[in-house]
């Protein structure tokens, strides 16, 4: 029993943060500075239990004489936890400067962070619908109020009501396709479901093909794939930056955890029914994202644009994995770390600068910014490039594995479509990049400001460069191919 509670306090120690933070929240003796210091502190201590957890776990299931086998202990688990938690890290000390700018900020924001991970890390371990439904959901809401907490902004307002009525609906889809899926298979269980597909003909799995149709239906709506996608840009824009920041980089991973597991595992005898669907989910994606990424003014718009053709990037290699692809899975979850560590990137950048201003960012707003702040369009510069999936980055090789994957489960219509839409995308990174170099600025020079968030900026874009060109130097940093090792001994731990 101990031995449970050890495996389960990384993901305890989280929900008992968020807590405390709630009772530490109108204390007078906290400061904002002081509260994300013990935000910053519980979500360490979680994200060092699962480093030393990672190729450990000794039992399959969590408290599995009490839960059943609702919670799952696998690397594959884990190694999601480790981006959840990283994640909620970064963007709470990058942001900093920015919650001390903006006076509705209070302790009640950094609870509401750590909830949100709390259910990110239930839905990674989670084996059952519906305790992946709960964890979902527990995240879900945390990011519904983040959204509106300016509450007197009347754009923050009504992005958090779009999203709040849209993914409630999708929701729903989830749950009512569960509900099938029971009817059909007797069981919630992620195994006994695995089992029922297993020994059945597609002939015989329609009412659970339905089911399972309708939790696709939440899945693309949460990562933004088109038609699901009319919510991003508005609730993107009218979110404040550091949430946006956590919803592009963190949240969007979280549901590939759930997403993966059902694909590889539970489903993987009918991957192939969904297929042509997926292919057309997917072009629809690319070229629709690309568009709306294209005809922004705004900055942050642009990004809530781009992030839906990444989406349609992670769509092709789903659909590979349907088609025997082995690269595929793992290319996914490099490509997950390569967008979270750009996405992250850029949006702390956006959100550095916002905190000395009251107004939204356009590309106008960054002429001659290479002469105001030189250090700081570098690593903007690095972070564009590799969304951009320019070589020597990250995002190439993110890229170049997921298109690998199509090639070799002989998608090459989808991987031809890819690489157009990533040319397509460096006119809209680049105009940022030119916007910054070639044009002049009356401003004088500023000294670049050393803190924790421009020291952990520069970090992500040395892992950016060093994810495209590394080698094993550094031992205790992975290069780009121990990365995909990592990724691919994840996705063996699946079961």
């Amino acid at each position: 029993m101990i031995e449970q509670f050890i495996l389960a306090f990384p993901m305890a120690i989280v929900v008992i943060g968020a807590f405390v933070l709630m009772l530490l929240s109108h204390s007078k003796r906290f400061n904002l500075d002081r509260l994300n210091l013990v935000a910053v502190f519980f979500l360490s201590i979680s994200f060092v239990m699962q480093y030393f957890a990672l190729g450990e776990e000794s039992t399959p299931f969590l408290f599995e004489n009490i839960f059943g086998q609702s919670f799952i202990l696998d690397d594959f688990a884990i190694l999601f936890d480790l981006m959840f938690t990283a994640g909620a890290i970064l963007t709470l000390l990058i942001n900093n400067d920015y919650f001390k700018s903006r006076h509705y900020f209070n302790g009640e924001y950094f609870a509401l962070i750590l909830f949100s991970v709390f259910g990110m890390i239930m839905l990674s371990h989670a084996h059952e619908l519906l305790t992946a439904f709960i964890a979902l959901e527990i995240a879900s809401l945390s990011v519904y109020t983040l959204v509106g907490y300016h509450k007197n902004n009347k754009v923050s307002s009504e992005a958090m009501m779009k999203y709040m009525v849209l993914g409630s609906l999708t929701g729903a889809f989830f749950m009512l396709g569960t509900a099938i899926i029971y009817g059909a298979v007797g069981s919630t269980s992620l195994s006994e479901i695995a089992l029922y597909v297993a020994d059945k003909n597609i002939e015989d799995l329609s009412l659970l093909i339905v089911g399972a149709s309708l939790i696709m239906v939440t899945i693309m709506f949460k990562i933004g794939a088109v038609p699901f996608h009319s919510w991003i840009l508005d609730v993107y824009h009218g979110a404040p930056y550091p949430i946006t920041m956590f919803m592009a980089s963190t949240f969007k991973i979280a549901i590939f955890a759930i997403s993966l597991r059902l694909y590889i595992v539970n489903f993987a005898p009918i991957n192939a029914f969904w297929t042509e669907m997926l292919q057309v989910i997917t072009i629809l994606t690319l070229l629709g994202g690309s568009w709306l990424a294209i005809s922004q003014t705004l900055v942050k718009r642009m990004l809530a644009g781009s992030s839906i053709v990444h989406s349609g990037y992670l769509l092709i290699a789903i659909s590979s994995i349907g088609l025997g692809s082995e690269l595929a899975a793992p290319a996914i979850m490099f490509y997950l770390i390569a967008y979270f560590l750009s996405a992250a990137g850029s949006f702390g950048i956006l959100s550095f600068i916002a905190s000395q201003s009251k107004r939204q960012m356009r590309y106008e707003d960054f002429k001659g910014f290479a002469n105001r702040r030189p250090y700081m369009a570098l690593m903007m510069s690095i972070f564009m490039l590799s969304l951009a999936g320019f070589p020597s980055t990250i995002g190439f090789l993110g890229k170049f594995y997921i298109f690998t994957s199509a090639i070799e489960s002989g998608q090459i219509l989808l991987a031809g479509l890819g690489i157009m839409t990533a040319f397509i995308s460096v006119y809209y990174y680049f105009k940022l990049i030119a916007m910054m170099y070639f044009y002049p600025s009356e401003d004088k020079q500023k000294k670049f400001p050393v803190d924790i968030s421009t020291i952990l900026i520069a970090m992500m874009a040395l892992l950016v460069i060093w994810g495209g060109i590394g080698s094993s130097l550094i031992p205790f940093i992975p290069s780009p191919d121990g990365f995909i090792d990592i990724a691919k001994m994840a996705i063996i731990s699946l079961r």
